[in-house]
């Protein structure tokens, strides 16, 4: 035996305890504890931080649940509930172009970020491959569309010869890739091991087999990311349906959205039951608001987790 009973053990040569899951992990040796004083002044940071971000929110949500009467009282928008009705969201869910541009947006959405993701997974895996055909030329022509831009002008004028004008493919062609997203990817794509590729190359695989077996399963993170990205951005865009659309039957809820809080005009179905005061026009601009937020709030979380990995990984590996 090297050590004699009853001695303490060196504290240098002790090894690291691993943090647990809810643990801080450990502080480096160099770094000094916080002060009291520090730790309050984080936690008043950070608190005046989600102040700021859920205290708008909280007045949106609440006062899309409030009656005409409460809202009257307050002035306008609404702090302290006075009761909840739900009578906004079943008049915009209840039929009529709210609903009808809730379900453009919808479709927009999942065919968009299916259509987005394929084009930019194809295209970052052959930029990834070294000896791929023109793969530094198209890589070059990518890249120079990150510094130029033909403009608005010629952009219209393509779309409407193409003959995309009023139709929904002219919400999704015109912003179908991103080359910021090619790029995360295809550095994500040159970080996977050489030697499973070459293995299953061996074995007889193909690129596709090699794609959609090797290279897609271990990307999973950084696919869900740019999913994300793509899906809020078809989701929040208007400025397409704006310039490319003229029929009100098909603009997305983006749209829709901007024309009741410009009050230009309101939604089918809506005049009659604010003409008679039993709906108010700001509680339904607040739903119509809720409407737009809920799905990018519902899926983020589920998406979070990967962030780090997917982002980090791709961009600074690369």
């Amino acid at each position: 035996m090297t050590a004699v009973l009853g001695t303490r053990p060196d504290p240098g040569k002790t090894r690291a305890r691993k943090p647990g899951r809810w643990s801080a992990p450990p502080r480096p040796v160099w770094e000094e504890e916080p002060s009291p004083a520090g730790q309050a002044g984080k936690g008043l940071a950070l608190g005046l931080a989600c102040l700021a971000i859920l205290f708008p929110l909280w007045i949106v949500v609440v006062t899309s649940l409030q009656t005409k009467r409460t809202i009257d009282e307050a002035g306008g928008l609404v702090v302290i509930p006075k009761g909840i009705t739900f009578v906004a969201y079943q008049e915009l869910l209840g039929g009529g172009q709210v609903q009808r541009a809730a379900l453009v947006s919808v479709g927009v959405t999942v065919v968009g970020t299916l259509f987005s993701m394929a084009v930019s997974v194809l295209c970052a895996y052959g930029l990834s491959r070294s000896g791929s055909l023109g793969h530094r030329w198209i890589l070059m022509s990518l890249l120079a569309t990150m510094f130029f831009g033909a403009g608005l002008i010629p952009t219209y004028l393509l779309v409407q010869a193409l003959g995309l004008t009023d139709t929904y493919l002219a919400l999704i062609l015109p912003s179908a890739v991103s080359v910021f997203n090619i790029l995360v990817l295809r550095a994500f794509f040159m970080n996977i091991s050489q030697e499973l590729v070459d293995s299953a190359r061996i074995d007889g695989a193909g690129e596709w087999r090699i794609l959609f077996r090797i290279v897609m399963p271990l990307s999973r993170a950084v696919v869900a990311v740019i999913s994300l990205f793509y899906a809020v951005g078809y989701w929040s865009a208007w400025f397409n349906a704006s310039i490319y659309l003229t029929d009100q039957d098909m603009m997305p809820l983006q749209n829709v959205m901007i024309q009741l809080v410009q009050k230009q005009e309101r939604p089918v179905g809506l005049s009659a039951q604010i003409n008679t005061g039993q709906l108010s026009p700001l509680a339904i601009q607040m739903a119509v608001m809720v409407l737009a937020l809920l799905p990018v709030a519902v899926l983020s979380p589920f998406v979070q987790k990967h962030f780090k990995k997917g982002m980090l990984t791709g961009a600074v590996k690369g």
